[in-house]
């Protein structure tokens, strides 16, 4: 066990990367902005960007910018604004066209439904996320330099919202770890986040470490990942708080630490201690950091 000294204490933390990303988005959703424009402020990559984002908010950050311009395009109509193509220029679209596609696809009517009925009735706005500040615990993280690995489970694409799903994905692999998976070394189980993009979609693999891909079965993912220098923190509490550690990861220990994610898959390690029919027995998350 590490001693106290060694432990990262909660507290507040002034202007992480997420906190920086809500103000300018705030103060400049009117203008074009582009992810490398909020990563810039920021002052950290387009990738660490996307997941501090998520770990904070639980929202892709290009999403919520989406949502915040038609919520005040919205207001707008509501007010009595007129001109619809005028507030859709506003927003960033395009055309009149393009506007309602997407006013549609976020409130479910359109914007002359309710620039008629004058009010915002029924209709759910974005507003501005106010950030909390306050993070867990974490214990001061260990760094490994890894060697190659080749991953082999069952994958499945997920956004935020279906995210929710991973618990039934892992149940649905259990079985596989009662038996031998063909060239299958050791008896940890991984779960790897990875082939992210920029709208918030991911890649999550429940899978084993194997020595070749040959003889798995044919719908099965295989992800192969390069020697990385990792910053490995222990997950000690259970498995259902996962998200406060990684927001605490992503929006302070990396920022305090002076180090830059490296755009690589995010690791979950469990090893024998892991008790999966109670998710207790603490597990790894293993971050991949630039040298």
């Amino acid at each position: 066990m590490p001693n106290r000294e060694d432990r990262i204490v909660t507290t507040q933390s002034p202007g992480n990367s997420s906190q920086k990303a809500l103000w300018f988005i705030e103060s400049h959703f009117a203008d074009a902005l582009t992810l490398d424009d909020i990563a810039g402020i920021a002052g950290v990559s387009r990738f660490q960007m996307s997941r501090a984002f998520v770990a904070a908010t639980g929202l892709p950050i290009t999403r919520y910018l989406r949502a915040r311009r038609l919520s005040e395009a919205a207001r707008a109509l509501a007010q009595g604004e007129t001109d619809i193509l005028s507030v859709a220029l506003e927003a960033g679209y395009g055309s009149h066209e393009a506007f309602t596609r997407a006013f549609r696809e976020q409130f479910g009517s359109t914007p002359e439904a309710v620039r008629a009925q004058g009010n915002l009735q029924d209709i759910a706005l974005m507003e501005p996320i106010s950030m909390d500040h306050t993070f867990t615990e974490i214990e001061a993280p260990r760094f490994e330099n890894s060697q190659p690995l080749l991953i082999a489970g069952l994958g499945q694409r997920y956004d935020v919202e279906t995210s929710a799903g991973i618990p039934a994905q892992w149940q649905r692999f259990m079985p596989w770890l009662e038996t031998r998976i063909p060239a299958q070394l050791g008896k940890v189980a991984y779960g790897v986040a990875c082939n992210f993009d920029d709208t918030g979609n991911f890649e999550y693999i429940c899978g084993v470490e194997v020595s070749s891909f040959s003889g798995l079965p044919a719908d099965w993912s295989r992800l192969r990942i390069p020697e990385q220098r990792y910053a490995v923190f222990t997950h000690r509490d259970h498995v259902s708080t996962i998200r406060r550690t990684l927001n605490t990861i992503w929006n302070k220990w990396l920022p305090e630490a002076g180090l830059e994610a490296a755009d690589a898959p995010c690791i979950e390690r469990y090893d024998e201690n892991f008790d999966s029919r109670t998710g207790t027995g603490g597990l790894e998350i293993w971050v991949a950091v630039k040298d």
